[in-house]
């Protein structure tokens, strides 16, 4: 990624997240609402760790908790383009945020639905607008073939999804990818700039068990529930010190400070096809062409700055400067 320039810093940058919150998305909503760098316009939920409408409810309490109630929030699409819904509740819990008790919302959602708000959005920034998509892609893939013309005012789409080596979902597929393949491989398509924050890094940036804990005595709303989250996510760093993984937080960070991120702008592909392998994006780290293309002619595919090494001490200090600040 390319670092912002020094006029740039001066201003907030306008970001869009669109999420299935989700543990590790309330994460990153929580340092998208509190950092300083950030002008979070909107948010918009899918289908994807719980169903859309647990997305909804979570998104909003999760903003109130953080100091933000007035940022318009969004329902999307209820399913993928083409398959059912797969939950991931084993992980998040029954209600999709570790089973945490919250209280439910205060207030609904906006009268328009997901596409509709990305589109109003999107045109209306008066700087292009950095879309963060931590869910399955199933909404950005509407939004694009729905409304092609946005990408005019998209300066970047820092995704989190996919993975260079090993799979979550599957033994070589990430779960947001994996849950609607077809829509990312429309995503790499968009003809903006696009950064992979993939498993390769996500699971790298663990919060230390001490700062965990003090996250969760703190009186502050929204620092307290950064804590229960991160306790809620394990792993562990230390078997007598367990800490908590960022996941979904971390391609915020990359957006707030993406020299913190090594990335290669590497050939990207969706597999599409039945089988195995279906959802697993194949990053091309090869030097030249092989027998295939020399056999079978050269194919063009989307480039991608793809993710593969990570600053954890700086991401972890990141966020914790960030959703330990008390006023929103």
């Amino acid at each position: 990624m390319t670092p912002p320039s020094a006029s740039d810093r001066q201003q907030p940058i306008p970001v869009i997240i669109d999420c299935d919150t989700g543990v590790d998305d309330a994460l990153a909503l929580l340092l998208a609402v509190r950092h300083p760098r950030l002008d979070l316009r909107a948010v918009t939920c899918v289908a994807g760790n719980t169903d859309v409408a647990g997305v909804v409810r979570n998104t909003l309490t999760v903003l109130e908790r953080a100091g933000a109630p007035d940022v318009p929030v969004a329902r999307g699409a209820e399913r993928p383009l083409i398959e059912g819904v797969r939950t991931a509740r084993h992980v998040h819990g029954a209600d999709g945020m570790g089973d945490l008790g919250l209280p439910a919302p205060t207030r609904a959602p906006a009268d328009v639905d997901a596409v509709t708000l990305l589109r109003r959005e999107i045109l209306a920034s008066p700087r292009p607008v950095t879309l963060i998509p931590t869910a399955p892609l199933t909404n950005i893939a509407l939004l694009l073939r729905t409304h092609p013309e946005v990408t005019g005012n998209i300066e970047r789409i820092v995704f989190m999804g996919g993975a260079v080596a090993t799979g979550n979902a599957t033994p070589v597929a990430e779960f947001n990818v994996w849950h609607d393949p077809e829509a990312a491989a429309i995503l790499l398509t968009a003809g903006v700039p696009i950064t992979m924050y993939g498993l390769d890094v996500f699971e790298r940036v663990i919060v230390p068990g001490t700062h965990v804990r003090r996250l969760r005595a703190s009186a502050e709303p929204g620092t307290r529930l950064a804590g229960d989250l991160l306790a809620h996510r394990g792993p562990a760093t230390d078997a007598s010190d367990p800490g908590g993984g960022l996941g979904d937080a971390g391609a915020v960070c990359a957006v707030i400070d993406p020299e913190g991120l090594t990335t290669r702008r590497l050939p990207v592909e969706v597999s599409l096809a039945p089988g195995p392998a279906r959802g697993q994006t194949l990053v091309d780290r090869r030097l030249r062409a092989g027998e295939s293309e020399l056999h079978d002619g050269v194919r063009e595919q989307p480039l991608v700055d793809v993710a593969l090494d990570v600053d954890v001490a700086r991401y972890v200090e990141l966020y914790l400067g960030a959703v330990e600040r008390t006023e929103a």
